[in-house]
This record gives structure tokens, sequence and C-alpha cells, in this order.
């Protein structure tokens, strides 16, 4: 990991109390695969842009998500804090929240519920979809250099 800017390790050593030390180097080396995989951010994706498709441990690294003991609650925290302090370090703060229904069926998905569709109904149609419900939150804030791109394109 000594090839990484001295500003990217910072930002990754902010989640580093949030892994047991054993398993760190293992998330670290998938963080930095999942930023430089073009298309889907998935393991096998992050593993094979880093060459490491013929890892002997490339079973471990799938385990790290499901099976390690770590709070995605904790990272999002984590996270969050890492982006008021980049994008909004005074003023107020401008949130957006979305939901989502991700369409899944089956007995195993427990927390499955039925919801309008939104795309398929209309005022005078009701479609209904089943499936897990994501709700994102999102800091919605100006980017600083966006305004010389929109001045360049006008």
């Amino acid at each position: 990991m000594t090839l990484l800017p001295k500003w990217f390790t910072l930002v990754l050593e902010g989640f580093a109390p949030l892994c047991s030390a054993r398993i760190w180097p293992q998330m670290q080396l998938l963080v930095v695969g999942a930023v430089l995989s073009p298309g889907k951010r998935t393991v096998t994706a992050a593993l094979r842009v880093l060459g490491l498709a013929d890892d002997p441990r490339f079973g471990t690294f799938h385990r790290l998500l499901n099976r390690a003991r770590w709070s995605s609650l904790q990272a999002s925290r984590v996270l969050l804090g890492l982006l008021l302090t980049a994008f909004v370090p005074s003023g107020p703060l401008l949130l957006g929240l979305d939901d989502t229904t991700l369409r899944r069926t089956g007995v195993k998905i427990s927390a499955k519920g039925i919801d309008r569709d939104p795309v398929r109904s209309s005022h005078g149609h009701f479609v209904k979809a089943s499936g897990l419900r994501w709700l994102s939150l999102m800091l919605l804030t100006p980017i600083p250099w966006a305004h010389r791109l929109w001045a360049c394109h006008s």
C-alpha cells in the first residue's frame, strides 16, 4: 500500500478501527480495487483490476463482506464525517432521501414488502411491486469547481 498517495491512505485510515488488524490489509485492497474497477463494483472486479484474479486467497476476499465482523452503520458514520469535512465544513446541511424498491421474491427474503410501483402506475391505475425497499440518504452539496465546468459549455 506504499504506492498510494498519502491523502488516500489517510482517508482509508479512518476506516481501520472498524476491522480487525488481520483483515485490514485485504479490506484496503478491496477498496482500492473498487475505486479502480470500471463497471460494477464487485469483489471479483476489484481483484481482477489489481491483478489478483489468480490469488489463492480469492475466496477469502468474498468472505470479508459477508462473514467478517464489521458494521456498515459504523462505516457509514465514518464516511459521512469525511464527506462533511471535505464538502460542508461550515454552513447548512442539505440532505436528500430516495426510496427504491428492489424487486425480489422468494421465501428466504423475509423483509420484503408490497409497495406502489411509481414507474408503472398512473393516477387511474395502481401497480404493486414486491421486494425490498432501500432508503438512500444523500448529502447534497455544490461541487466547488462545477461553476467553471458550466461556464465552459455555455
